[in-house]
Order: structure tokens, then C-alpha cells, then sequence
């Protein structure tokens, strides 16, 4: 059944349609960077985007700040709420259980093929970015490695090694995958709610939308530590130098218990659903 979802996501041309969608932001954010040479001023625009300039090989890292607070999750808000309620409407969900297989391997199947999703859609953009930044603004020669933006590391003068660069994009990759399981989850209960996939993917968003807004609301600072889009930027501490781990740590917790709890509030209502007609 993971094999058939699988197949299933890479066959359908949405898919690659929004992951070059999410890469196109980048590109033109890059375009005029490099057309105009006049950064963000401090404190505005995306994280390394005023370093990129001097280095393309933090692009990659600018290029999440980008496409992280609101592409990336509208994406995958989108193809979970898809996942169970799509089939549900196009009348296909009654037939796939029919056949031997239980509904908790389909969920399970569903939730893999939304990771994998998740993954293609990052890599996508780290590559791209990636080719993007040393096209456009080119790379370091200092031979210390490369060197991090004051306005992240909060000091001057640092740098980490091309090795160091990647484990960090790694961390950060890991850290957003965590997090856009976050968004999944809330999509994927909802799914399994409602025959609409629009319906649950609207619903997703506005949860991530309310989220956003009571981030910024100092009356909502008691449950601010608790809402998921709290710590989404928390991977940019993967670049200051030590490495900041309270809110990473703090982020990746609670994306754990959005998502256990809303898998399992999916994996209970699914089971029950009635599929008949």
C-alpha cells in the first residue's frame, strides 16, 4: 500500500508542479538580488538574504526562510486534506477498502507518501537554491570556511567549515520536515472529517492563520509556547555559533504532540468513518 501511494505522488503532475512552484519563489527572489545588488535593510526581508550577497552558499538557507512561513505549509495543507477526503469525494476511498487492506495501514500509507512529499519538496528548493546562489552571487574563496551573517550569529567574524554548513542544512532540514508533519497532521484529521478536500485544507490553513495572528498578540502570551507555528523559524539557531538549542528542542516537542495527538484523533475517526456510499 505504501508502494501505491508512492506511485501515486510521483505520477501526479501537481506534484511536481508545487515543488517548482516553491522553487520559483527563490529564483526571483535571487533574480533581483543580484540584478540590483542592494540588500534587505536590517532587521527586514528574510534571514541571509543580505549574506547571500557576499556568499551564494547560504542561499540555500535563505531560500527556507522564504518559502517556510507560508508556501511550504499551504502545500502540504493542501495534499493532506487531499489525502483521505479526496478519495471520499472522487468515490475511490469505498474500492481501495474492499480490497485487504485495513484502514490503519491506509492512513499509515497516506502519512508516508505526505512525508516523502515533504522531503521532495525540500530538497527541491535546498538544490535549486543551492545552484541558484552560486550562479548568481558565487562562493567564498576565504579559506576559513564559510562565514556566517552577523545579524544571525550575532557576532562577527564567524565562520564554519563547507562540512559544518551541511550538517547544519541538515538539521534544518530534518527540523522542517518535523514541523510540516505538524501541518499534515491538523490537515489529515480533518480529512478524515469532512468529504471536502478543500473544506480540510481551508481549515488547516485557517488554524495555521489564527496560530500566526496570536504568535504576534501579547494578550495570547500564555498559550503562545503551545501554538505550532511558534517555533517554525527556531531552525535559524542551527546557524548561530554554538548552536541554540532550547528552541529547537521546545519546537520539535510540541510538533511531536500535535501530531500524535491529531494522528490519533485521524486514526480513531477513520476507523469508524462510514465509506458506504
Amino acid at each position: 500500500m505504501i508502494g501505491v501511494e508512492l506511485a501515486k505522488l510521483f505520477r501526479r503532475p501537481r506534484t511536481y508542479v508545487i515543488a517548482a512552484l516553491l522553487c520559483a519563489l527563490p529564483l526571483t527572489v535571487a533574480i533581483f538580488l543580484a540584478t540590483t545588488r542592494i540588500p534587505p535593510p536590517p532587521g527586514q526581508g528574510g534571514a541571509f538574504l543580505s549574506a547571500v550577497l557576499s556568499n551564494g552558499a547560504l542561499y540555500p538557507a535563505a531560500a527556507m526562510a522564504l518559502v517556510l512561513p507560508v508556501f511550504l505549509p499551504v502545500s502540504v495543507a493542501v495534499l493532506a486534506g487531499d489525502a483521505v477526503a479526496g478519495e471520499a469525494s472522487a468515490g475511490t476511498l469505498r474500492y481501495l477498502l474492499i480490497r485487504p487492506v485495513s484502514r490503519t495501514r491506509l492512513l499509515v500509507a497516506k502519512l508516508i507518501s505526505l512525508v516523502a512529499f515533504v522531503l521532495f519538496a525540500i530538497v527541491s528548493v535546498l538544490v535549486t537554491s543551492y545552484l541558484t546562489g552560486i550562479l548568481l552571487f558565487g562562493v567564498s574563496t576565504s579559506s576559513a570556511g564559510v562565514a556566517l551573517p552577523p545579524d544571525v550569529t550575532s557576532l562577527s567574524g564567524v565562520t564554519i567549515s563547507p562540512a559544518g554548513l551541511a550538517l547544519r542544512l541538515l538539521g534544518t532540514v530534518a527540523y522542517i520536515v518535523i514541523s510540516m508533519l505538524g501541518v499534515a497532521a491538523i490537515a489529515l484529521f480533518l480529512s478524515t472529517v469532512t468529504d471536502s478536500s478543500l473544506g480540510a485544507a481551508m481549515g488547516a490553513l485557517a488554524v495555521l492563520v489564527t496560530s500566526q495572528v496570536l504568535v504576534t498578540l501579547d494578550a495570547a502570551a500564555a498559550i503562545r509556547p503551545y501554538l505550532p507555528t511558534r517555533y517554525w523559524l527556531a531552525w535559524v539557531d542551527f546557524f548561530r555559533d554554538p548552536v541554540l538549542w532550547r528552541d529547537i528542542e521546545r519546537g520539535a516537542g510540541i510538533q511531536l504532540v500535535y501530531l500524535a495527538v491529531l494522528l490519533g484523533a485521524a486514526w480513531a475517526n477513520f476507523l469508524t468513518k462510514d465509506v458506504a456510499n
